[in-house]
């Protein structure tokens, strides 16, 4: 069975800084791309961040410059250094792994996410 386990949300101030993390249970870890998504009241879930399985990364446009994903296949986990965060940034935060770079689908249930909220 398949595990996402979502930590490290928080209130921050806008400009603030605030780390993510992922630990994926029951799979292959580091055979896996996985990704960042985040879900604000009312809107539809967004993509964040993608990390190949060969460390390749994407971010999404509102998030480029700002955040950095990495993962530690030792620790079976992937990580979001979320850097001069703003308003905007607030949401849950969710990792999974899809089946394509930019695919809704997703190959896994979602887990429990993290709730970052970003104090003006």
């Amino acid at each position: 069975q398949v595990q996402l386990v979502e930590s490290g949300g928080g209130l921050v101030q806008a400009g603030g800084s605030l780390r993510l993390s992922c630990v994926v249970a029951g799979i292959d870890f580091s055979e896996y791309d996985l990704g960042w998504y985040r879900q604000a009241p009312g809107q539809s879930r967004e993509f964040v961040a993608h990390i190949t399985h060969t460390m390749r990364t994407t971010y999404g446009d509102s998030v480029r410059d700002r955040f950095i994903i990495s993962r530690d296949n030792a620790k079976n986990t992937i990580y979001l250094q979320m850097n001069s965060v703003n308003t905007e940034d607030s949401a849950v935060y969710y990792c999974n792994a899809p089946h394509s770079l930019w695919s809704t689908t997703m190959l896994y249930d979602w887990g429990p996410g993290t709730q970052v909220t970003v104090s003006a």
